[in-house]
């Protein structure tokens, strides 16, 4: 019996230009009508104009996929650097928001420098020293916080942002008293948004959601004039004198008409403040962590099962965001969600990307005036939507099936980022983390240094075996190790020696052993769990030497 042909690799460079640019062309064009409302939302969110976002996509589209080391990723602003972006700008500008936004863009410059060099220096490997559930709550909690803020400017009212628990104890307050054209905008918005995945028709459901946002938004917008200055009352005499809303053009997007315009310049003068510095860490750690995960999951929806290298694409991510953070643009990242449109789309190679922004750059030069028809509550519904989607009950529930102490770690670094800022939550998941490996019995010696060995018992064989414990925080020298093993073997991870095999390493193995086995290999456990902390089959384990599973 024949074995099924696997699909012929398409070309790269100008070669894979010319056999695939109807297919990315295509491709790059979806994928900007959904990045468009992302971007400018994802900059104002941000404090940033909303151009910047566009800098950042046409620098990513026309620079970055020229040199980086991925296939089909698009890269663009990302809503997971909102909040540290926001916090920089509040933090630097003191109050002057034009200021904070040209100090933190010195920032991403040097933040970007940094990603550069740990790309030089192939430290993309470190992304797997923090544990998966601490990312999560990482992330989880960035959404819970875009969900405070932007669920104020979806409903049309105007907060001085304090705390973020202040933030949130006046929803209730804005739910009650929105300006009633725009919150009706923003919510028909985040309907659209929860309803178009439910649509079953093959036709409806490849257009974008936020594209039909986007279109009903500026329908609305001129619907109810918001291009033009009028004042609502509230029916109820009590309460004119505190409620009245002025409507105006402050609700729809403000951006240049003339394309020189749209660049600012960064101001360094205060690099030598701790704030500058915890700005600069952040950047660099949220967003290299946002890229080598995205590219990773890419890798995975690649039809042509290519793999990328991740060094070179965070240096390249490293080098776009230096000059996206000299030209006044965000800092992008390889983005989950479009870069997913874009293999839907049939992208076969990176020339997408450059498409992408490629019409950035065209439809701001041709259509500037669109954008300012655009309102803030449609980006702002767009915003909730994703925010919702990074801290879902989907996502707590997830976590859970993993063991209690995933869920406890999770909950951890979403209060520690809630109730200080993300780099002292991810220090505090992690550190409860580490204490967690200490009360199960890890040896002190163990908890960074990792004792494993590899031998071939035959020509066909390869047998990793592992003593004491596998943890997040030494298990990096065995994954490189395992990186150099020769394809088309029989490979076998034997865990009779060993003690402890935490969630973060049983990931690794899983997705490993899946790539192994798509190379032509086969992939053996020996060692049956003594203790599972849950029925997850990826849970942290305590293993005895008493059977062997495939």
């Amino acid at each position: 019996m024949n074995k099924p042909m696997q699909p012929r690799l398409p070309k790269t460079g100008l070669a894979g230009l010319t056999e695939n640019w109807r297919r990315d062309l295509s491709a790059g064009f979806l994928v900007f009508l959904l990045a468009l409302p992302l971007c400018l939302g994802i900059s104002l969110a941000s404090g940033f104009p909303p151009a910047a976002g566009i800098i950042s996509a046409m620098v990513g589209g026309l620079l970055v996929s020229r040199i980086n080391g991925s296939h089909l990723t698009i890269n663009g602003p990302a809503a997971g650097l909102i909040v540290v972006l926001y916090s920089a700008v509040q933090a630097l500008g003191e109050g002057d928001m034009m200021a904070g936004y040209r100090y933190t863009l010195a920032a991403i410059v040097i933040a970007s420098v940094l990603q550069v060099i740990l790309g030089v220096y192939r430290a993309g490997q470190l992304s797997s020293f923090f544990p998966a559930s601490v990312i999560h709550g990482m992330l989880a909690a960035i959404g819970l916080i875009i969900i405070a803020k932007q669920a104020h400017v979806m409903l049309g009212v105007n907060l001085d942002f304090g705390s973020i628990f202040s933030t949130i104890a006046q929803i209730p307050h804005s739910v009650l008293y929105p300006t009633p054209e725009i919150a009706f905008i923003g919510l028909s918005g985040l309907a659209i948004l929860i309803i178009w995945p439910l649509l079953k028709h093959p036709t409806v459901r490849k257009i974008p959601a936020p594209l039909v946002v986007l279109i009903t938004g500026m329908g609305l917008g001129q619907f109810f004039g918001l291009q033009h200055e009028h004042i609502h009352f509230y029916p109820d005499p009590t309460y004119l004198a505190s409620h009245e809303h002025l409507i105006q053009p402050q609700f729809l997007v403000d951006i240049p008409d003339q394309f020189t315009s749209i660049f600012y310049f960064p101001d360094f003068s205060k690099t030598m403040t701790v704030e500058f510095w915890e700005a600069v860490i952040s950047i660099c750690l949220v967003g290299s962590l946002e890229t080598l995960l995205s590219t990773t999951a890419v890798d995975k929806l690649d039809p042509y099962n290519r793999t990328s290298d991740i060094d070179r694409d965070l240096a390249a991510v490293g080098m776009g965001n230096v000059v996206a953070g000299l030209l006044g643009g965000l800092p992008m990242i390889a983005e989950i969600v479009r870069s997913s449109a874009n293999i839907e789309s049939g992208a076969r190679t990176g020339w997408a990307n450059f498409f992408h922004g490629l019409i950035f750059l065209v439809f701001f030069l041709l259509f500037p005036h669109l954008i300012h028809s655009i309102p803030l509550a449609t980006l702002a519904a767009l915003l909730v939507y994703t925010g919702y989607r990074l801290a879902s009950p989907k996502t707590f529930q997830h976590v859970l099936s993993i063991g209690a102490e995933q869920l406890f770690l999770f909950v951890i670094t979403i209060i520690g980022v809630l109730a200080t800022d993300l780099l002292v939550g991810v220090a505090l998941g992690m550190t409860a983390k580490l204490a967690i490996q200490i009360t199960r019995g890890v040896w002190l010696d163990n908890m960074f240094r990792i004792y494993f060995e590899i031998h071939r018992p035959d020509s066909q064989t390869i047998v990793v075996k592992l003593s004491g414990s596998a943890l997040f925080s030494n298990f990096l020298p065995m994954k490189k190790a395992l990186a150099d093993l020769e394809p088309g073997k029989t490979l076998v991870f034997d865990f009779s020696n060993g003690y402890l095999i935490d969630h973060t390493v049983m990931e690794f193995i899983d997705d490993f052993s899946r790539d192994y086995k798509a190379q032509g290999g086969k992939c053996l456990q020996v060692g049956h769990a003594l203790e599972k902390f849950s029925d997850h089959k990826l849970a942290a384990r305590l293993m005895t030497a008493d059977d062997r599973i495939k």
